[in-house]
């Protein structure tokens, strides 16, 4: 079964440098090797549902430059529809620039360019599509405006809702915005910041304490420790699956967009989970971001030799 996914989102380039360690604050240090790889956050979600077996749309900005132009051909080498996506000629395409050090760790600093831009009438324009998705997709490198557009079109239609709150913003989110999502998906650190907590604490009061802001069901992603779910059922525990680990840029994003490709084919949230988090473990056996997403076959296979199977 092949769902519909709408992704409102970013996209950027990667410019990405190896180092053996991250350096310090006000230390240089020599790093190895230099690459680029299409990215952002919307983008790599986008890529992560197509090849997990979505028929995808995209609906986001990008500047009029070269940059750009190779960020939309990467989409469309995957067969996501990009007839949404804005040419932007008063702002440069987004760039991320990022670091990955010998254990597979990454820091990252986002120029967001003509991301910065999207708007919710860009949203609007997408209305037909957003009323024929199956689930609508959304991340925080984009203005709130149209994050929140997405998220209410997406809930007024009857798509499933996926909100991954990252990067998290420090004011945290409204409960308005929040009542129109089915799924947030965020990671620890994400977690406390939306509840205004300086550290995470007890896990499952986190997922708990997230629920109770309004939102229908929670994915913690706990990175090697798996996902904690929380929704009406209860909480449960979802362990990662095994991994030699090469870079885990984009592994979050793996999880989300295949999350939703999970959730819109109808599988229950912990069948949904069980199959994203298989997905982010094969993309960390990768470098890169786009480039490392894995195809429906191998996350099948991976989830049926750690789970077993992926109903339920």
């Amino acid at each position: 079964m092949s769902g519909k996914i709408l992704v409102v989102g970013s996209l950027n380039m990667d410019l990405v440098v190896s180092v053996n360690r991250h350096p310090q604050i006000g230390q240089t240090i020599l790093g190895g090797k230099f690459a680029t790889f299409p990215g952002g956050k919307g983008a790599n979600q986008a890529v992560a549902a197509a090849r997990a077996g979505a028929s995808v749309a995209f609906v986001g900005r990008v500047g009029d430059d070269s940059l750009g132009r190779e960020a939309l051909a990467a989409l469309g080498r995957e067969g996501i529809a990009t007839d949404a996506v804005v040419t932007d000629a008063s702002a440069p395409s987004g760039v991320a620039l990022i670091m990955v050090d010998g254990r597979g760790e990454n820091v990252i600093a986002v120029a967001s360019g003509a991301n910065a831009n999207v708007c919710a009438a860009d949203v609007e324009r997408a209305r037909a599509a957003i009323e024929a998705a199956d689930a609508v997709l959304v991340q925080l490198e984009i203005p709130l405006e149209a994050v929140a557009a997405a998220l209410e079109l997406g809930r007024a239609a009857g798509a499933m809702t996926v909100l991954n709150p990252a990067p998290a913003p420090r004011k945290g989110l409204s409960r308005k915005l929040l009542k129109n999502v089915t799924v947030l998906t965020p990671n620890r650190t994400e977690a406390a910041q939306l509840l205004g907590r300086r550290s995470t604490g007890d896990l499952e009061r986190l997922t708990r304490g997230l629920r109770d802001l309004g939102v229908e069901a929670v994915a913690l992603t706990l990175g090697a420790d798996g996902v904690l779910v929380c929704d009406a059922e209860g909480v449960e525990h979802v362990p990662a699956a095994p991994a030699n680990v090469v870079d885990t840029v984009g592994a979050g994003d793996c999880f989300s967009g295949v999350l939703a490709v999970g959730m819109a084919e109808g599988m229950s949230l912990r069948a949904a989970a069980r199959f994203a988090v298989c997905a982010a473990a094969l993309s960390c056996e990768k470098k890169g971001a786009q480039p490392s997403m894995p195809a429906r076959r191998g996350i099948v296979r991976k989830c049926r030799a750690v789970f077993g199977n992926l109903s339920g």
